[in-house]
This record gives C-alpha cells, sequence and structure tokens, in this order.
C-alpha cells in the first residue's frame, strides 16, 4: 500500500561501530506525510536514513516488493488462517503487542463498546482518501525548538546565518509549492513574537538589535510573498490575515522603519508626485513589520490585463490605446502596469518564490516599460518647469517613498528577477539572504522574448537599467535611524550586484544612455540639476559610475561625479524654495539640519567620490582644478578634507617613482584650506595637520615653504608657527631633503627669523622662548628677540616663562641677561608658608644661585626680591645656609674683583633673607598650631629642631628661642601632650 519500510545499515566509521536502524515511510499522491526512524535524529530536515531509503525507493522500484494493503491482504483469509495471523504477530511482539491485544479482544466482545459502533477498521498502508489534506510531513515541534535556540543565541554563534537559511528554507518550499512553506512561517513567526527580548526592548525603549532587524524584515517580506502566492485559496488568506493583524496588534511587535512612526503611503495606493502629504505625526498609523503583508491580502490576480501580461510572451497591442484613464499598453504596444511600484514588484516577488519564474520576468518586462514611459513623462515636465526651477535653485518635488531601502526591495527584486534570467550557472540561486558566495556569478546575455523588444535588447541590460533608474531616483530621506541606516546598506547591497556584471559595449550604451538621461532628469533624478535639500545623496552610487564609465567615457564619468558631489542639508539655510513651500520634512527655521542620523556615513561616501576622481584625475591639471573646486564648494568637515589631502599625496608621492607635480599641488591646496578652517577652532587633530602640511610643503618644494612661512598668520597659530613650522623648516633634514644651496638656505632662515619675531610679539608667553632660539644665529634679530622678552616681562608672561627663558639665557652665556630675566621672574611669584613642595622651589634655588655666584652686589639686588615673595621658612632657610657655604662672584665675571671672603649673616645683604627666615618660622609655628593633630606632633618637634638651627645664625639667636619657645608653653598650654614633649626637647 501506501506505507513503505525498510533497515537500513550505517557503516562502521573508525570511532563508531556498524548500525542498522528501522525506518518507516507513510506516503500520499508522491509526498512523504510521516517519518519514523530508530535513530531519533531530532531535526526539521529528514534524517540521512529517510533519505537513504527514499531514494533506494525512487532509484531501484523494482527491487522494492511491492504488495497490496495489509487490509485487502486480510480480507483474502479464511477464518483459521486470521487466527493464525494474530497468534504468530502476537507471538513474535509478545511482549510490546500483548496488553494492547488483549484490550482490543475486551472491546470487540463487548457489544456496546465504541469499537462496535464504527464499520470496517482503520488500515495504516491504505492512503487517505482524496478530500484529506495531504502535505509533506513537517515536525513542528522541531521548529519551534530550533527558532527558540537560535534567537536565545541573540545573533552569536552564526546563530543569524540560521535562521536565514531557515528562511531561505521557507522559500524553497514556497518555490516546490509545498505547502508546508506558510505553515513553516507560522511556526518561525510565532518563536519570534515570543522572543522575551521584544518587551525588554520596548520598556527600555532601545531599538532592536540591528542583525535582529534585518531577521525581522526577511520575515516581514516572507509573508508579503506567502500572501500574495496567485493560487491560494480564499480560506487560506483570511486565515493568513487573522494570524497577521494578531501578531500586529500586540504591543511587542516591531515597527516597520525600527522606532519611529512612519508616513509612507499605503501599498494599495499609487504614489502621487505632490509634496501633499504633510499629516500630523500622531495621526499617522502604527505600521508594523506585519502591515504590508496585511495590506497584500486585498491585492488580487484577477485583473484580466495582469492575467494576459504574465500568460503570454506575445501580448501586445498594435494600436495606442487607452482604457479609462490607466493606459494599457506604450506606444510600441507593449503592455505597462501602472500599480504603485513597490506593490508591483512584490507581486515580482511572489512569483519568482513560488516557481513561476517566466511569468515573474513578463511582469518585470512590463513593470519596466512603464518606469521609462514615467521617466519620458517625467522629463518633459521638467523642460517647461526648467527656467522657473533653476531661477529659485531648489525643488519641493520629490518622491516621499524611496525604492531603495524599501521595505520590499523592490529594485533588487527586479534585478535578481532578470539576473536569474541570466545565470550561466546550473543552480538558480534564490536566496535574497546575503550568502557569502566566494566567486561572484557569471552572466550571458539572454534576449527578450516578451512582445516587440527594442532590439540588442537583454534581460541582462534590463537589469542595469532598472538598478540605474531606482538608484538615481530623487527621494527624500526618510525618518529616523533605522530607515536611514536602510537606505544606505541596500544601496551598498545593489551596488555589489552591480559589480559583478562584465560591462561589455552592450551594458555600456545602457549605462551611458542612463547616465545622460539622469542628468538631464530634473527634480525626478538625484542627478539632475536642482534636488530638494533633503534628497538623499548620491555619493556611493556616482563612484559606481564614475568608475564603471571611465574607460568608455571619461567626460560623462567626471561631469555626473562631480555633480553628484553635492550635499545640500548641510547647507547653512534652505534655499527660499523650501520655505515657501514647506515640505513635510522640511523645518520651516532655515538653518536647522533635520535628523540624518546617518550624516557622518554620508559626509565619508561625499570624501570617497572625491577621493576616487582626484586618483583618477593624478596628472591632468585641468581635471585636477574642477575636482578641487568641487570639495572646496561641497565639503564642509576639516577632518574629511585633511583625509582627502592625505590620499592625494600619497597617490602624488608613490614609493617607486617620482612625484606628480599636479597632484602635490592639490594635496597642499588642501592643506592650507584645512589650516584656515582649523585655525581658531578647536581640534584635536590640529598638531597632526600642522606637522602633515610643513610635509607636504616639504615634498611641494622650497617656493612652497617660503610662502607658508610669509602667510603665517593666515595659518597657523604663533605657537605653532615657531615651535612645529619654523622649527621644521629649519632643521637639519628639510635642508637635507630639499638639498638647497646657500642662497635658498638663507631665504629660508630670513623668513623663519622674521616669523619668529612676528610670533613673539604677538604672543611673547608662548613664543619668545622659541624666537631666541630660531635667531641664534643672526645677532640683530637675536637682540630684538631680547628686547620683546624685557618688554613683554612686566605685563604678559609668568614666572614659570621667565624662569625658562633666564636659565636658557645663562646656558647660551648670557650670565647677566639671566639674572635680570630672573629678577623679573621673582617679582611674579609669591610662595605661601606651606607651598614647601611648590614647582618654582628649583627655580628661586637656582636664581639665588646663580646671583651668589655673580657677586656680592647682584645677590644683595636679588636677596629683598626673595624675602618679599618667598613666605616658606623651610625654602628661605636652605637659600640662607647655600649663601653662607661658600663667597660669592665665583662666576668670575671680567672686569671684576672677587675678595673670596665668605658673607656674615650679620650684615646686609644676608642679615635681611636672616630676619625674614625667622620671622617665617615663627609665623608657620603658629599656622601650624591651630589645627594639628596628634599623629602630627613628632614631625612637629622636628620642624622646631630645623628652626633653632637657623635661631642660632643670629647673634643673640639663643635668646630669641628661648623667648620663642617659653611664648608658645604660655599660648598653647591647653595642647599638655604636645607641650610636655616641647620641654622634654627644648627645656
Amino acid at each position: 500500500g501506501f506505507h513503505l519500510s525498510g533497515t537500513v545499515t550505517e557503516p562502521a566509521t573508525a570511532t563508531e561501530p556498524e548500525m542498522t536502524y528501522k525506518v518507516a515511510i507513510s506516503f500520499d499522491r508522491c509526498k512523504i506525510t510521516s517519518v519514523t526512524c530508530g535513530c531519533g535524529n531530532k531535526d526539521i530536515f529528514y534524517c540521512a536514513h529517510v533519505v537513504a531509503l527514499s531514494l533506494y525507493r525512487i532509484r531501484k522500484p523494482d527491487q522494492v516488493k511491492l504488495r497490496l494493503p495489509i487490509s485487502e491482504t486480510l480480507f483474502q483469509m479464511n477464518r483459521d488462517q486470521l487466527q493464525k495471523f494474530v497468534q504468530y504477530l502476537i507471538t513474535a511482539h509478545h511482549t510490546e503487542v500483548l496488553p494492547t491485544a488483549q484490550k482490543l479482544a475486551d472491546e470487540i466482545l463487548s457489544s456496546n463498546s465504541e469499537i462496535n459502533q464504527v464499520h470496517g477498521a482503520p488500515d495504516p498502508t491504505a492512503g487517505a482518501s482524496i478530500d484529506d489534506e495531504n502535505c509533506w510531513h513537517l515536525d513542528e515541534e522541531q521548529v519551534r525548538e530550533q527558532v527558540k535556540l537560535f534567537l536565545s543565541q541573540g545573533g552569536y554563534y552564526g546563530s543569524g546565518k540560521q535562521l536565514n537559511s531557515m528562511f531561505a528554507k521557507v522559500r524553497e518550499m514556497l518555490r516546490m509549492r509545498d505547502s508546508n512553506g506558510a505553515r513553516m512561517l507560522t511556526l518561525i513567526t510565532e518563536q519570534f513574537m515570543a522572543d522575551p527580548r521584544l518587551s525588554l526592548w520596548r520598556q527600555q525603549g532601545t531599538g532592536i538589535t540591528e542583525k535582529c532587524r534585518q531577521l525581522w524584515d526577511e520575515l516581514g517580506a516572507l509573508w508579503v510573498c506567502v500572501v500574495l502566492n496567485p493560487h491560494c485559496k480564499l480560506e487560506e488568506k483570511s486565515c493568513w490575515l487573522r494570524q497577521l493583524r494578531k501578531w500586529g496588534e500586540m504591543d511587542v511587535c516591531p515597527l516597520e522603519d525600527g522606532n519611529y512612526g512612519n508616513e509612507l503611503p499605503n501599498i494599495t495606493n499609487a504614489l502621487t508626485q505632490s509634496s501633499s502629504h504633510s499629516q500630523d505625526s500622531l495621526a499617522r498609523p502604527r505600521r508594523t513589520v506585519f502591515t504590508r503583508a496585511i495590506e497584500g491580502c486585498d491585492l488580487h490576480w484577477q485583473d484580466s490585463h495582469l492575467q494576459r501580461i504574465i500568460s503570454s510572451d506575445f501580448y501586445v497591442s498594435h494600436s495606442y490605446q487607452r482604457e479609462g484613464e490607466s493606459l494599457l499598453f506604450n506606444s510600441q504596444g507593449q503592455p505597462l502596469w501602472l500599480e504603485h511600484v513597490p506593490t508591483a514588484c512584490a507581486r515580482v516577488d511572489a512569483l519568482r518564490s513560488h516557481g513561476y519564474p517566466r511569468e515573474a520576468l513578463r511582469l518585470t518586462v512590463a513593470i519596466i516599460n512603464t518606469l521609462r514611459l514615467q521617466q519620458q513623462r517625467q522629463l518633459e515636465i521638467y523642460k517647461h518647469q526648467k527656467k522657473e526651477l533653476l531661477q529659485r535653485g531648489a525643488t519641493t518635488i520629490t518622491n516621499l517613498e524611496g525604492w531603495v531601502g524599501h521595505p520590499l526591495n523592490p529594485i533588487g527584486c527586479l534585478f535578481l528577477t532578470l539576473t536569474e534570467a541570466c545565470r550561466l550557472e546550473e543552480e538558480n540561486c534564490l536566496e535574497i539572504s546575503d550568502a557569502g558566495d566566494s566567486k561572484p556569478p557569471v552572466y550571458q546575455h539572454v534576449p527578450i522574448t516578451t512582445g516587440s523588444q527594442d532590439n540588442g535588447e537583454s534581460y541582462l541590460s534590463l537589469a542595469l537599467e532598472v538598478a540605474l533608474m531606482g538608484m538615481g531616483q530623487q527621494r527624500v530621506m526618510p525618518e529616523g535611524l533605522y530607515a536611514q541606516d536602510k537606505v544606505c546598506r541596500n544601496e551598498e547591497q545593489i551596488i555589489a550586484r552591480l559589480q559583478d556584471l562584465e560591462l561589455d559595449p552592450v551594458l555600456v550604451q545602457t549605462l551611458r544612455k542612463q547616465c545622460i538621461l539622469l542628468l538631464e532628469g530634473g527634480p525626478f533624478s538625484g542627478l539632475g540639476e536642482v534636488i530638494h535639500r533633503e534628497s538623499v545623496p548620491m555619493h556611493t552610487f556616482a563612484k559606481y559610475l564614475f568608475s564603471a564609465l571611465l574607460p568608455h567615457d571619461a567626460d560623462l564619468a567626471y561631469k555626473l561625479a562631480l555633480r553628484a558631489m553635492r550635499l545640500p542639508v548641510l547647507e547653512t539655510t534652505a534655499p527660499s524654495g523650501d520655505v515657501t513651500h514647506p515640505h513635510h520634512l522640511v523645518s520651516v527655521v532655515p538653518s536647522r539640519y533635520p535628523r540624518w542620523f546617518t550624516l557622518g556615513h554620508l559626509e565619508s561616501q561625499q570624501c570617497e567620490l572625491a577621493s576616487t576622481m582626484l586618483t583618477a584625475a593624478k596628472g591632468d591639471m585641468l581635471r585636477l582644478r574642477t575636482v578641487l573646486e568641487a570639495i572646496q564648494k561641497n565639503i564642509h568637515s576639516s577632518s574629511l578634507i585633511f583625509k582627502l589631502a592625505q590620499d592625494a599625496f600619497k597617490i602624488a608621492t608613490p614609493a617607486d617613482s617620482n612625484s606628480d607635480t599636479t597632484l602635490l599641488n592639490v594635496a597642499l591646496e588642501l592643506g592650507l584650506q584645512v589650516m584656515r578652517m582649523t585655525l581658531s577652532t578647536l581640534n584635536w587633530r590640529r598638531r597632526e595637520m600642522v606637522r602633515w602640511l610643513v610635509t607636504c610643503a616639504t615634498e611641494v618644494g622650497v617656493r612652497a615653504l617660503v610662502s607658508i612661512l610669509q602667510s603665517w598668520y593666515s595659518l597657523f597659530t604663533p605657537t605653532e608657527a615657531t615651535s612645529i613650522v619654523a622649527a621644521t623648516v629649519m632643521s637639519h633634514n628639510t635642508i637635507l631633503r630639499l638639498s638647497l644651496d646657500y642662497p635658498q638656505r638663507e631665504e629660508l632662515a630670513s623668513c623663519a627669523r622674521t616669523l619668529a619675531l612676528q610670533c613673539a610679539m604677538k604672543d611673547p608667553q608662548n613664543c619668545a622662548l622659541s624666537a631666541l632660539t630660531l635667531c641664534e644665529k643672526d645677532h640683530i634679530a637675536f637682540e630684538t628677540a631680547y628686547q620683546i622678552v624685557i618688554d613683554a616681562a612686566s605685563t604678559g608672561m609668568t614666572y614659570t616663562q621667565l624662569f625658562t627663558i633666564a636659565r636658557y639665557m645663562e646656558h647660551r652665556g648670557y650670565p647677566l641677561r639671566a639674572f635680570k630675566l630672573a629678577s623679573l621672574a621673582m617679582t611674579h611669584l609669591n610662595l605661601a608658608y606651606n607651598q614647601d613642595t611648590h614647582p618654582a622651589i628649583n627655580d628661586v634655588l637656582w636664581a639665588c644661585a646663580l646671583s651668589h655666584s655673580l657677586g656680592k652686589n647682584e645677590l644683595a639686588a636679588i636677596i629683598p626680591l626673595v624675602v618679599k615673595s618667598v613666605h616658606c621658612a623651610t625654602v628661605l632657610s636652605d637659600i640662607l645656609r647655600r649663601c653662607t657655604m661658600t663667597a660669592p662672584g665665583l662666576a668670575g665675571i671680567p672686569g671684576r674683583r672677587n675678595s673670596g671672603k665668605l658673607m656674615s649673616t650679620d650684615k646686609a645683604p644676608l642679615r635681611q633673607l636672616l630676619d625674614a627666615t625667622i620671622s617665617a618660622y615663627i609665623n608657620t609655628t603658629h599656622s601650624r598650631l591651630t589645627h594639628i593633630s596628634p599623629r602630627h606632633y613628632g614631625e612637629f618637634i622636628e620642624f622646631l629642631s630645623k628652626a633653632r638651627e637657623t635661631f642660632l645664625l643670629a647673634q643673640d639667636g639663643h635668646i630669641q628661642f628661648a623667648q620663642f619657645i617659653d611664648n608658645l608653653k604660655q599660648i598653647y598650654k591647653g595642647k599638655k601632650k604636645l607641650m610636655l614633649l616641647v620641654r622634654e626637647r627644648f627645656g
């Protein structure tokens, strides 16, 4: 009958012994309806043993004995034979069968049992009745379990890939017209809706993760395919509609466009070319990932024109006819299909997916003929409006619904349908998922069989044409991060597919023709002369077109890429055209940017396009000029212009050959623009940019260096000009790199010195030292720089800067100048009693040591300044100790006598220093005692010991110190423990 059973042997392997499995398969009208196998393997696909038995039956039908259904065999037996049969059967399987046999015997012998109410008996081998559902066996529990498992892994461990392959399996089932396709999709969807992360994301208000979003999109697209099945029964459709509505009404159901409401028109409404869609965002209906499938349930295939299009290659009309207002044929008599484009493409996808490739192709051709007609009409409309639009410089005409990035992926769908018809390999690959195909597909031209197409056209040239039309469509950037991101992603996917096409003469002709149409297309084309301020930019697309066209028509390639360089959304104000006709997205406040979440990506794509053109134009001065102007006009980000400058420099200076001067000059010009742009704004890469510019100018040559030194004030801050630019230009490496002669070296040095003095005047604090260093070799310039420092010292400079320059002067052999600057620095300094670790202490000690080494007069001049500025006892006692250790004037300045005698602390100038030190110790002691804690007592006693050493330097020091201690005991007698310690140490 309809029951196949057998034993399958799996041969032994190195690790596993030989295994034998019992397999049973039921089938009905050429479909396997149930399977069991002893291996117990759980999977959504059949195990290898079931497949082996099925293949054996298919390939060797004569080896399998064909028997009647068991009921027929039993019918031929008499009473004794039947008794024998049953007893033998029970004996063979008594342990398993005996309880069942006894139960059945009891029921048959009981007159009113249920078994006796029914005529006949069941036969598992007899097959189903003609009215029964017959569908392939699908282990539903297994599908649920697997989807649940993959979702729980949250896109890790390649679970996204696994889910995509399940979707591909659904598509394969649909293509084989296996009714389980929709059933499997239902099971998958139920698990997706039960994903616990959905409610979590909703509570937190965060978006669904990127990987997950793409899976939900594919799920939504598959449902559109399922409900658009041209041959499904009405009751099936209404059942799906109930399910889809139920899912769509759940709170956690993801929205079509990520986290935002959307105002795309309904799937069944054709798109009107106007800006009247300005509904209030609150009034927008909630659109979930299932909304398009729900809308798709309203579509049918009964239209007679549609039926004729898909059922015949020769459906043409020889008279240019209209039916009512809708056009059925074009002027060549080819059928048109005037449905809302994404909806029409969804039909194509459904035909393709349900295993009707010829029909899908026929409808695709009709849709493309319609798009061509639309393109011609738009060109005519534009010709009438051209003058007015060009005067306004803006347009409000644009598509609210872009085809690229659309949830139904209309352009991708038409492209795939056409290219599949042209693939050379056997396997017609239907997977939309991004399967990582290692080698690109190979295509051939297949002539179009439908109607009387233009000569020389093939499905392949149509594929290219429709991709270019769709990508070049002018459309408003959608709202929300997800929708915007999807636009970029879809564009990249289509371009990746376009790059698989080998451009032969036929395709090049299609490419050129379409590019010219796009350039002339006015407001209907994203590459037209006038575009809407919030039009989706064309940079990525133009980069593909530029590279594809360049070998065949360079002028057209450049014209197109230069036109695409614009990014009007970044121009500071909206052109008047937009404000007079407020559009649903255009902010009436002119200088506000709309919320473009992908702006960073779009700007980098603009930069890529520019870089591609620069590379191609290397050596062609005229082209490079035009590209440079486009960059300067359209790119607003300094870091991107810097990247372009670096790119140009890299291409201009290949390691293995001579530099290209044309491109080097472009790099330099871009670099100079970056310098001007970032001069007054903070940029964390500024130092790197300045250094790079000097390298670039060095590569260009000595004239470029002279030029940047002379115009430094428009490019650099004074600090950059002296410490980076001039210093690098004057370095040994630069001179070697340029192999300059003496006059050239002198010219550069003179420019650097002039710059140094100008910078020192403008910003003495930060540039004085660099200026002095740069002017070392020229006496007059050096004196001028020193004078600038002295003039600025009293007002504009800090003690740190002055000390640094003073030390430099001493190092250069100008000790008296160093002394003068150190004295000026001292006047700016103030060290409090408790600042005994202040960084300036080293400078003070150095200044005093310098004065001491110069002689008594200099020491006498600096001590009053020290006394006035330093109130820290330990620092003062340190200076005092150092001054008494050696005689002053050891620097041996010519023309000065040095007595060689040590100085006394009783006489000026040290007397003044000693008094100040004692006074500082007294003040510090009182300050410390006002808030001292017991753990600091020991430290305090040590401090008093140090103070005593200083007191004892004075003639009556011991008396002064004794009085001081008595005084302490009197004032702080409350601190008993501390005073006890003071008595112990000092009596």
